[in-house]
């Protein structure tokens, strides 16, 4: 088994814990306001989310950029991504939380998320058990180290760009619509 440096661990548990925090401070570990962005009522919960992803986008190119770390692609294995996906989906459905609003709802006190916890964990485990019988079929659709970027030949630059053209967009949207 591979153990990672203290150090790493210690900055993943950083900023996880800072991470936490933001959605916590944004209203993203109460479940109401994640099942109303879900039925399409609240904005909330996409602006924070896409916020995120555009803040790690441009923090992990402009790291790689710089030479202080290196891209971790995951190989695409298509039957993996949509298993996943329904998992995810019912999950959220369910609870009306995903892991990461789980656990800062956890954080938080919230005791519908404690039993979704449990329930993580229960999934956890009953997957370790499972995959090696599905193992050969999930990867058989294996596609490589896909990126959008590489798929397209293209730099990642634009991409980021436009994730975070997209995010600073919706937030403006939002805070129009919050003064009519």
């Amino acid at each position: 088994m591979k153990r990672d440096p203290l150090g790493k661990l210690a900055l993943g548990l950083a900023t996880g814990t800072a991470f936490g925090a933001f959605l916590q401070r944004g209203g993203a570990s109460d479940a109401d306001l994640i099942m109303s962005q879900l039925l399409l009522r609240d904005g909330a919960v996409a602006r924070i989310m896409s916020t995120a992803a555009a803040a790690g986008s441009i923090g992990t190119h402009t790291l790689r950029a710089a030479g202080a770390t290196e891209l971790d692609v995951k190989p695409f294995q298509v039957r993996s991504v949509i298993l996943g996906g329904v998992a995810f989906g019912a999950g959220m459905a369910v609870l009306g939380y995903c892991p990461g609003t789980t656990l800062a709802a956890v954080g938080e006190g919230r005791r519908d998320a404690m039993f979704g916890l449990l329930g993580m964990v229960a999934g956890a485990l009953a997957f370790i058990r499972v995959y090696p019988h599905i193992k050969e079929v999930v990867e058989a659709t294996d596609l490589g180290k896909v990126t959008v970027p590489s798929a397209t030949k293209t730099s990642p630059w634009p991409w980021v760009a436009g994730l975070a053209g997209l995010a600073a967009a919706a937030a403006l949207v939002s805070r129009v619509r919050a003064a009519r």
